[in-house]
């Protein structure tokens, strides 16, 4: 399973990357429509219409530019988000590995010790049963 923190971690820089972009389109919108008003008042002020179509073809320019800028930052940071989690989920899944392993060889120790001691004390081993199991049955009658 994969550590809390470090979920929130990826989830926290993702968010904060969304944020950024966001930001980013935000600013470069209003500098879109900063740049139109100040054409618009260009026009006004003796601005012909071909300077306006210059003038808007090249902030069309610009939109687009930027566009494919913000597209390839969020392609670059989804990438590195996704060989981060990646390689956490192969680190997590080596470690699982190995703590089965280790459960696994403890188990069969302890199977062997409690195996030889029902060998060496059959008697005092049916008697712990025995006892184990009155208890057992008392817990579940009592439901």
């Amino acid at each position: 399973m994969a550590n809390p923190n470090q979920v929130n971690d990826l989830q926290r820089d993702a968010a904060a990357a969304a944020d950024e972009a966001r930001s980013d389109l935000r600013e470069g919108a209003s500098k879109i429509r900063d740049d139109i008003r100040e054409t618009a008042q260009n026009i006004r002020e003796n601005a012909s219409a071909e300077r306006l179509m210059e003038k808007g073809a090249g902030l069309v320019n610009e939109a687009a530019e930027a566009g494919r800028e913000y597209a390839d930052r969020a392609r670059a940071t989804g990438r590195e988000y996704t060989d981060r989690a990646r390689a956490e989920a192969d680190r997590l899944y080596a470690k699982g590995q190995h703590i089965a392993e280790d459960a696994g060889a403890y188990a069969e120790l302890q199977y062997d010790e409690v195996s030889n001691m029902v060998r060496r004390n059959p008697a005092q081993a049916l008697g712990i049963a025995a006892g184990v199991g009155f208890l057992v049955g008392l817990l579940i009658s009592r439901r």
